[in-house]
């Protein structure tokens, strides 16, 4: 178990309290409406997205790797959700059969695994041919100013919240052989400036 997890579970979702309450919320309605048939949310947390899943969907299955995330998301599941399967499994070492999901979930995640192309190619290994990887995750700026500006800041990001902001994700997402089909670029409200570069959207397998 991290201690350092053990230290942030109680109080995450007092810290993106002012986030959520700006925007994100409605970020995550948007997104997960597109949400489809067999869905796996990868680094679930403390279960922000659970509310908005529709009926659009056949099937949830939830995973988190860090205990302390576990059982706060365990509560919301049986609030919310309480068909879905939860399992502890972290992002990299997904323990699921080739083609087994229509729709992957991946939200403000990717900054955190501990290896970014392993963790999108395990997603793209349990979507079937077509699936569809829906993302909200926080970037590297375009702007390499700002890009060298995150690059200084990101010790203090992996301190509080335990993530690198400064991550070229849509290019790892890419790279994992996804075609993005949907793309947003945006900022993440109420969160430190260095943090703030947001991409939403949505990418596909081949097939």
């Amino acid at each position: 178990m991290s201690l350092r997890w053990t230290i942030t579970a109680p109080a995450y979702d007092r810290l993106s309290r002012g986030s959520e309450e700006a925007g994100v919320r409605e970020m995550r309605q948007s997104l997960l409406a597109d949400a489809t048939g067999r869905v796996l949310e990868i680094g679930a947390g403390t279960g922000a997205n659970l509310p908005h899943y529709n009926g659009s969907i056949e099937s949830l299955v939830v995973t988190e790797p860090e205990p302390p995330m576990l059982r706060r998301l365990q509560r919301v599941v049986h609030e919310h959700t309480p068909d879905a399967q939860v399992l502890r499994a972290p992002a990299e070492d997904l323990p699921f059969e080739d083609d087994s999901f229509d729709t992957v979930v991946s939200t403000l995640v990717l900054c955190g695994v501990d290896d970014q192309e392993r963790a999108l190619r395990e997603a793209r290994r349990v979507l079937r041919p077509g699936g569809r990887l829906l993302f909200m995750e926080h970037v590297r700026s375009d702007d390499p100013a700002f890009a060298r500006f995150q690059d200084r800041m990101n010790w203090l990001n992996r301190l509080v919240v335990h993530c690198d902001c400064n991550r070229p994700t849509l290019t790892t997402i890419e790279a994992a052989g996804f075609h993005v089909s949907r793309l947003e670029r945006t900022t993440l409200p109420k969160a430190p400036k260095f943090v703030r570069p947001l991409i939403v959207g949505a990418a596909m397998t081949s097939g």
